[in-house]
């Protein structure tokens, strides 16, 4: 027999952030705890708003299942000492079962005679299994969490105020600190009442008469549909946020979805300020034309009905405009200044007060650009620009607009950079340095941003490093592995090669003597191009390259993560061909030999030392592979070369008796590998 079980952890509002992770979490813990005590259970489904995480256990077993099973233990002879005392491995053997010797019993089996026992034990039922839900409560984790009253050392993301545990019609009286678990829950906070459930499947539509929406999904379909409605009517767009639109649903029980407006005059102001002031501030959805232009409307919703709805328009309008005011405030102060003002204050500005000011770290970057522009050849006016920028592109940290709307840095050096006179390249790149702002954020679009926030990253990157900051396994307090990723991103993006144990010796020497930050010494600079190589894995995983192949591109002697992809991509792409697998084969055929030989020679293949045609052959094809750039080109020269390499090993003793003829043949082997390490440690690939 099976039976719904209910059970709803009432609180005060919660962060709308944490409250899809934490009924998630709540299911998951209640999925593990009933399997691990032996209830079955069809689905768990989940309810949760601002003050509640609920779960709805559908078809819970009302008991465990009874146990009558037969378990064998060691032999006799084991069993027992040669005095007929019971050994340590029966007891041992019984004490798991939990049981004692008394119920051991003897069966031959095969010639042999087995200690056994017969375990019979009923199944506990579920009424007092679930009274543990109390322990899965205290399990839970959150970002931030509160104690209160005198709840002790239990700790959890908001005071608990009821539970509600019922498993079909019957109350299971689950208790936490000073609360029992009834059949009693909270309607709307101001709209709503108490109400008591009869059973577990009342919960969802009780809810809704007490105006609360407990399934977020049908919540957020809700806002959706009302957005949808009033935009169609009012002839506006919107723009898809599922971020904002998950945190609205998280924010209200009961969805009214409503419009209000602002002066015109606002939208002198940039955009982004807008955007900023009503989304990030107020959680509004900003309101655009059917030419995308913005207007002066917003989107909000309100956690309650329609009923005077008017008055929460106009309470919102309020706000929204004291927090333009302020924004207009800031932005008509901060272009009193040229753009050398706030440059020169950067010298108060601490980038990290182990490596120094935010004017140091300007001099460092325009360094690091220059010697890469140089590396990658870049255009005379790219570089100018970069010079530009790299001088001023941290300006906007100490306008005041920022310094209120700190998601802005950036996006408003780029606005006021515009109406200082910077032409287009130097206001964009701006704004583009931060670019990617998390793993997988858009890239800089144009050149000068993309060489601004390699050379901003690197710069990073090493003075960390060199200040002895370097991230942990569990640890990485200023996002160094998102720095290096986005490094990574950028040059495979712009199709830029950076070698990075060759390079980072010259970018170190580079910003040598321009600051009084601590730099990498000895092999610290290894350790940083580890680091970043490591990131070419956490890409190349990202975009599902067999594990093998990643293994054998990573452990091979290349450096630059272009080429290392490039490497990579071939051989993801012939790693189920027929010809892959001989084809490996003859190379790592190649690679044991010369290892068991321990032969490393240097030095040239000496055609007069041949004495067979398959030498010849295999040279013409070595020159010829040596040639070529492409790697998948290579690769196809390996095919080719393929049947070469094996006519050589059946025509020819590699270890031949004359030690010059020997050292030739392992020689030619040698050019091989040496080719065939350009597309990766072939060894790490599985073939099959």
């Amino acid at each position: 027999m099976t039976k719904n079980y209910l059970f709803e952890i009432g609180t005060e509002e919660m962060p709308a952030h944490v409250v899809a992770k934490s009924v998630k979490q709540l299911a998951d813990r209640t999925g593990k705890f009933l399997t691990e005590n032996g209830l079955g259970f069809k689905n768990i489904k989940t309810f949760s708003t601002p003050r509640r995480l609920t779960v709805l256990v559908e078809a819970l077993a009302e008991k465990q299942a009874d146990i009558d099973e037969v378990k064998k233990g060691p032999a006799k002879k084991i069993a027992l000492d040669k005095d007929g005392n019971w050994s340590k491995a029966a007891q041992g053997f019984v004490r798991g079962q939990g049981m004692s010797t008394d119920d051991i019993y003897f069966e031959e089996l095969k010639g042999t005679e087995y200690a056994y026992v017969h375990i019979q034990k009923p199944g506990k039922p579920a009424s007092e299994i679930l009274l543990g839900m109390a322990d899965v409560v205290k399990a839970m984790n959150f970002p931030t969490k509160m104690r209160w009253g005198t709840s002790g050392d239990f700790e959890f993301v908001r005071p608990i105020h009821w539970l509600v545990s019922i498993f079909g019609s019957d109350v299971i009286p689950v208790k936490l600190l000073d609360i029992t678990a009834g059949r009693k829950t909270e309607g709307h906070r101001f709209l709503g009442d108490s109400v008591v459930l009869a059973n577990a499947d009342d919960y969802e539509d009780a809810l809704k008469n007490q105006f609360v929406i407990a399934n977020a999904q049908e919540r957020k379909n809700m806002i959706v549909s009302q957005m949808n409605d009033l935009v169609a009517e009012k002839n506006w767009q919107i723009k898809p946020d599922a971020g904002l639109l998950e945190e609205v649903t998280n924010l209200v029980e009961y969805p009214t979805v409503f419009s209000g407006s602002f002066d015109k005059k606002y939208l002198e102001i940039p955009d982004e300020v807008l955007i900023t002031s009503m989304k990030d501030n107020q959680r509004y959805f900003e309101v655009y034309d059917q030419d995308g232009k913005l207007i002066n409307h917003f989107i909000s919703v309100r956690n309650g009905n329609k009923d005077y709805l008017e008055n929460v328009v106009s309470g919102n309008e309020k706000v929204l405009v004291a927090r333009l005011d302020d924004a207009v405030f800031f932005y008509d102060e901060d272009r009193k200044y040229p753009i050398s003002h706030f440059v020169d204050r950067l010298k108060n500005v601490s980038f990290h007060d182990k490596i120094g000011s935010m004017a140091d770290k300007l001099v460092r970057v325009k360094a690091i650009g220059e010697y890469l522009a140089q590396k990658w050849h870049l255009d005379e006016q790219t570089i100018k620009d970069f010079d530009r920028a790299s001088s001023i592109y941290k300006f906007d940290l100490v306008t005041q607009m920022v310094g209120e709307f700190a998601e802005l840095q950036g996006v408003m050096g780029m606005h006021y950079a515009r109406l200082a006179g910077e032409n287009e390249a130097v206001s964009v790149a701006i704004k583009e340095h931060y670019m990617p702002n998390t793993a997988e954020g858009e890239l800089p679009q144009t050149t000068v941003g993309a060489l601004l926030s390699v050379a901003d990253k690197l710069d990073t990157i090493i003075t960390f490093f060199g200040a002895g900051m370097i991230p942990s396994s569990s640890n990485d307090p200023y996002a160094l592995r998102r720095y290096a990723y986005g490094i990574v991103r950028i040059l495979l993006d712009q199709g830029w090669s950076l070698p990075f144990e060759e390079t980072l010796p010259a970018l170190i020497s580079a910003i040598d003597g321009k600051t009084k930050a601590k730099l990498p010494k000895g092999d610290e600079d290894k350790e940083i191009a580890l680091f970043i190589r490591d990131r070419i894995k956490q890409y190349m995983q990202k975009n599902d390259f067999k594990y093998d192949v990643i293994d054998a591109v990573l452990a091979s002697s290349q450096q630059d993560p272009s080429q290392i992809l490039a490497s990579a991509k071939v051989l993801q792409q012939h790693h189920d061909d027929a010809a892959f697998k001989p084809v490996v084969e003859s190379l790592i055929r190649i690679n044991n030999i010369l290892d068991k030989a321990k032969f490393s020679g240097q030095g040239q293949v000496d055609p007069e030392l041949f004495e067979d045609q398959s030498e010849a052959e295999l040279a013409s094809g070595v020159a010829a592979l040596a040639k070529v750039a492409d790697f998948s080109e290579l690769y196809q020269g390996f095919v080719k070369l393929q049947p070469v390499i094996d006519k050589y090993f059946e025509t020819n003793m590699i270890m031949a008796k004359d030690p010059a003829v020997k050292t030739n043949r392992l020689m030619q082997l040698q050019e091989v590998r040496s080719l065939a390490e350009r597309l990766g440690s072939l060894n790490k690939l599985v073939i099959k």
